[in-house]
């Protein structure tokens, strides 16, 4: 695929990650989800050679760039058919926020291991009665002395088996207004009162998916982050990465899965030339590679607008990426499984199991017509139904 608008160092990161991919690939991950185990040696490697904390800065551990080569380096490996979905929750959510709004004392705590991999942290926003509609969180905590008393439930929360601690977003109090306003808090995981249930899940991930239950999880005050009064600004810094790495997700499993179909169309020969000499199959293929591209396109803009610090036109640039990416890679898989026909729905080929991993892209972190909503609202000035 074209880079012509990343750096020569963009384009480097690309290709060494790209060679990291390829010595694990499809086959590692499969193996990693039938075992039901976790992708630990690719996760290490890739902190070991500096992906996982690109984004961090230098003085925790980090390599000091952001989410251009953050998304890059998710981006390729889904390319290799390995992606590691807790890069979106651990560095890109977590943190970022930390290391924006997150006190010195947090930083130092938290990001050197982060960066290096050897911290892994998740997130939790969704309720079971609020769904995508923030406002109706119901996770509150209230103050008792110097502590907080963390009360509520979430799920879809991925990987809070494997994370030592969970980024939790909770509702506090206003003093002055008596109105709810959201905050941030760390909590870790063995903290009394912190329970977790597994979701049982159709979708076949080396991710699991948990429902919490905080039962007046007692946190010490600098369990919070940043600033109390900054908890919106804090939320919405780490979803725009969050929507910038789903769209790097999309993108590297759609060209994985568009990869094997055009090796395949290339080969399979039926009649006299093989099936991919046939425009029926050809044209198909060449437009999931074009929606591939303009999708990458948009998260590259998203991407540099939240690192030059442009949060409101990230905000809308990351959605449209989103958008998009879960789109063409729905598009991608759907056309990849039908050009390889029954061979398509085999293990062999490994592309059966992304038609359900596919449908991730367009529904989480938030679904496309909340994004469509937002579009509508925001960048189109219509009114609100809601």
């Amino acid at each position: 695929m074209s880079t012509v608008l990343e750096t020569e160092e963009h384009r480097a990161l690309r290709d060494a990650v790209a060679a990291l991919g390829k010595r694990y690939g499809r086959d590692y991950m499969t193996g990693v989800i039938r075992e039901g185990s976790h992708p630990r040696e690719l996760w290490s490697e890739a902190a070991k050679l500096g992906y996982l904390g690109v984004n961090l800065p230098e003085e925790y551990g980090g390599g000091g760039g952001g989410m251009a080569e953050l998304s890059i380096v998710l981006e390729e490996l889904g390319a290799a058919g390995s992606p590691l979905l807790m890069m979106v929750v651990s560095p890109a959510i977590c943190g970022t926020v930390i290391a924006r709004f997150g006190t010195e004392a947090q930083k130092r705590r938290w990001l050197p291991g982060l960066a290096d991999g050897g911290v892994t942290m998740a997130f939790g926003i969704t309720e079971p009665d609020a769904g995508s509609n923030s406002h109706r969180i119901t996770t509150t905590a209230r103050r008792d002395g110097k502590e907080w008393l963390l009360t509520g439930r979430k799920v879809f929360v991925s990987g809070v088996d494997i994370a030592d601690a969970t980024l939790v977003v909770g509702r506090t109090e206003d003093a002055r207004t008596g109105t709810l306003k959201p905050c941030l808090f760390i909590v870790p995981r063995e903290t009394p009162g912190f329970g977790r249930t597994p979701i049982d899940m159709e979708l076949q991930a080396p991710e699991k998916q948990f429902e919490l239950v905080l039962d007046d999880v007692r946190l010490p005050a600098e369990a919070l982050v940043g600033d109390e009064d900054a908890g919106l600004l804090q939320l919405f810094a780490g979803l725009n990465p969050e929507r910038i790495m789903t769209a790097a997700f999309g993108i590297g499993m759609g060209r994985y899965a568009l990869g094997k179909a055009v090796e395949y169309a290339r080969t399979r020969q039926v009649w006299k030339t093989p099936i991919g000499a046939h425009q029926a199959i050809a044209h198909p293929l060449a437009t999931a590679h074009i929606d591939l591209e303009l999708a990458r396109l948009m998260m590259q803009k998203a991407a540099r607008l939240y690192d030059d610090g442009d949060d409101v036109g990230a905000g809308e640039a990351a959605n449209m990426a989103k958008y998009a990416a879960g789109e063409a890679c729905v598009s991608a898989v759907d056309q990849a499984v039908h050009t390889l026909g029954g061979n398509g729905l085999t293990r062999e080929y490994g592309l059966a199991s992304l038609v359900t991993a596919a449908r991730v892209a367009r529904i989480a972190p938030v679904s496309r017509e909340m994004i469509l909503n937002y579009v509508s609202h925001q960048s189109l000035g219509l009114p609100k139904s809601y």
